[in-house]
Parts: C-alpha cells; structure tokens; sequence
C-alpha cells in the first residue's frame, strides 16, 4: 500500500530542469581497484613459490626487506632485486589482463 513508482523523468529542483534520474547513481571509482583484486591471483599464481613468499612478507606481513633477508637466508639486496623482479611480472601480466 506505501509503494507508488515515480517516473525517472520527473522533474525536481526549483528550476525544473533537473529530472530524478539525473541525480541518481554516479561513477564508481573503487570498480577498478576491484577489477586488479580479482585479476592479481592468477597472476601470483605464476610466480615461483619464493617470489610468492617474498611478496607476501612484504606486503600482507609488512616486513622490511631486511628482515625478509633473515627469514629467507638471503641478502637484503638480493630480496630488493627479487621483489623487484616479481612486482614487474605482476605487473606484465596485469597489463595484459
């Protein structure tokens, strides 16, 4: 009983130039971050098991490469040119995604 549809085009405001529809909805700017979300696990899963490892310490464990060095039993360098590497192939297949 408390439902009555309005038409789209219905016009609002003082001026009468503004229909409903125009101030509904709008430009969703978190769609694309979404859109990297979905496409980034296939392209970790091509990665080898020690990029995956790396990029994981760094970025969901919040580590800095030095400590990575230590877990890992590497160089911090070498964790840097690792990193470095595997972010470019995320990257890569982003961009191709």
């Amino acid at each position: 009983r408390a439902y009555n549809a309005t038409s789209l085009s219905t016009p609002i405001g003082a001026d009468g130039t503004t229909e409903l529809g125009d101030t509904l909805g709008g430009e969703d700017h978190e769609y694309e971050i979404a859109e990297t979300r979905v496409a980034l696990g296939p392209a970790l899963a091509t990665l080898d098991e020690r990029e995956q490892k790396i990029l994981t310490l760094r970025f969901y464990g919040n580590l800095t490469q030095s400590q990575i060095a230590d877990q890992i039993g590497i160089s911090q360098m070498h964790v840097s040119r690792l990193l470095t590497k595997a972010l470019t192939k995320l990257r890569r297949q982003l961009a191709e995604a």
